[in-house]
């Protein structure tokens, strides 16, 4: 900005306010680095020239340009940092009317300009919160989550702009995300998590949901404040698995409300990351009790419970499996859904039962190795061996629970190779079975048929028959063979030198323990 310009400004022009703004704004729209604003203070000057124009009520028609201009300030850190803006905190809270003398009547009857110049001091307050420490701090002295908190009390009975509630929900977000004791506060004193959770039962009874965007925005917001809530909490034990039963419900409602609509793969993805955050016992509300007059024709119906959230949940992570092929996304973007299922099949036996019968229904082909295909065991299959830690755990914990934890049938489904990272991690190399496990004894014997007439021929470390194959050591002589055995131990033996390979023996506590020589694998055979 020139000087003559900055000048205007700060004599508060009225005549050349607009225009100068409104060039600075269209020229720095995408502005992030400032460097050229810190020679001869020119930051600061510009942010006490335009917070001088928002201070003067005479000059309210020019506030939304001047906090356009400030909105594209507070993107710089490094001024934030070095300057003490407490007093122009004070102003923007006071534009947002979030300050303490704030009357929230007044948002019945706003004009366009007023509702944008909140809108505007909104995002500059995000801006800030999200930028500095100091920043939120202030906020918090001025009472400004207070006021937030009050005024989105009020939203549903006031009827103000759903783009207002969204940068407050927004606003929100931020402070509770970013700063403990604001978490803390609205948890503990103002009774947050019931709150936030009777105000989302009441968006979903809200007409034309499903058609709004905007509204559909504010749910992923008023989502994302539930999970830095549930998070971390002081509440005692029973109190918070209370409000966890009563979120979960309301959760339920809300699969149900957008699981067919797939332009809201974003709310749901929101409600699945709070799942994840929601005590297991407290799953069990995701089912209902089916209408014992429509039972027998309702496709959702298993052992008497409507089970729809959990093939949402199923369809959710079908969908992200066929986007990670298409586009390679980050194979994380599933671990959210996972995680949920997980719990879904420790807590409920009848959310296990379904699962496995989604997931992992009785064998009829095993002419190829399981993690060949586009079913989801397939799927899961594939995620045992990958380098990403979190989706290979959480895949084989899904397998293995929905086996009962048991080894044999685990390796049937998966393959030995495919599961021995679950198996070496957990002591179960040698096959052992799991003591102390918490299932039901019904029996769920899933050999087919067609898996019976095959399961002789099986490869149980490849988990598929295997196509016969000649014996190389056919038509050698004795000393063929053991010259070509001194080579094959050689050889593994380099391997092991070079650390490419590091061969190991399982120990009594079913763990593989490293060799120190490749003999040691004769030396346990005789043994």
């Amino acid at each position: 900005m020139e000087a003559e310009q900055l000048k205007r400004l700060e004599r508060k022009e009225s005549a050349h306010i607009a225009e100068i703004l409104d060039e600075f704004n269209k020229k720095n729209a995408e502005l992030l680095v400032f460097d050229s604003f810190h020679t001869d203070n020119q930051w600061h000057e510009l942010w006490l020239a335009i917070f001088g124009i928002l201070e003067d009520k005479e000059l309210e028609k020019v506030h939304a340009l001047c906090l356009n201009t400030v909105r594209i300030l507070t993107r710089d850190e490094f001024s934030l940092q070095t300057h003490y803006i407490e007093q122009e905190l004070g102003t923007l809270l006071q534009l947002a009317r979030l300050d303490a003398q704030a009357d929230v009547e007044l948002l019945r009857q706003l004009s366009a300009q007023q509702a944008e110049i909140i809108a505007e001091a909104l995002k500059c307050l995000c801006n800030l919160v999200y930028q500095s420490a100091d920043c939120r701090k202030q906020c918090l002295r001025q009472h400004g989550l207070d006021a937030l908190v009050q005024r989105l009390s009020l939203a549903s009975s006031m009827r103000y702009p759903t783009t207002l509630e969204y940068y407050d929900m927004k606003l929100l977000f931020l402070l509770t995300a970013l700063e403990t004791t604001a978490r803390v506060r609205l948890q503990n004193e103002l009774s947050g998590l019931t709150y936030m959770t009777n105000w989302l039962d009441e968006k979903l009874s809200e007409p034309g949901l499903l058609q709004s965007k905007e509204q559909q925005q504010l749910l992923c917001e008023l989502l994302k404040v539930l999970f830095t809530l549930t998070s971390t909490t002081d509440k005692s034990p029973n109190e918070q698995e209370l409000q966890c039963l009563q979120l979960t419900r309301v959760l339920r409602e809300l699969l149900l409300h957008f699981g067919d609509q797939p332009s809201s793969r974003g709310v749901l993805t929101h409600a699945i990351n709070l799942l994840t955050n929601i005590n297991s016992s407290c799953l069990v509300e995701l089912l209902i009790k089916c209408n014992p007059v429509d039972a027998s024709d309702d496709v959702n119906c298993f052992e008497q419970r409507n089970v729809r959230c959990l093939q949402l949940l199923l369809d959710y992570l079908r969908q992200g499996l066929a986007q990670q092929q298409l586009e390679a996304s980050s194979p994380e973007l599933l671990s959210p859904v996972l995680t949920v299922l997980v719990k879904c099949a420790r807590s409920n036996r009848i959310m296990r039962h379904y699962l496995r019968k989604q997931i992992l229904p009785p064998l009829k082909d095993v002419s190829q190795r399981p993690e060949l295909g586009t079913e989801l065991r397939n799927h899961l299959c594939r995620f045992l061996t990958l380098p990403a830690m979190i989706l290979r755990d959480l895949a084989a914990e899904l397998i293995f629970v929905l086996c009962k934890e048991n080894v044999a049938r685990m390796i049937k489904y998966t393959g030995y190779g495919n599961a021995a990272g679950l198996f070496a991690k957990r002591g179960l190399l040698d096959c052992r079975r799991v003591e102390n496990t918490d299932y039901s004894s019904d029996s769920e014997n899933s050999d087919t048929e067609e898996y019976k007439q095959q399961q002789a021929c099986v490869n149980p470390v490849l988990g598929c028959v295997e196509q016969p194959k000649r014996n190389p050591l056919e038509g050698m002589s004795e000393e063929q063979q053991e010259y070509e055995a001194l080579q094959l131990v050689k050889l593994l033996e380099q391997l092991r030198q070079d650390g490419v390979v590091q061969p190991a023996l399982i120990d009594k506590d079913g763990k593989p323990q490293p060799l120190e020589h490749i003999l040691q694998l004769q030396e346990q055979r005789k043994s």
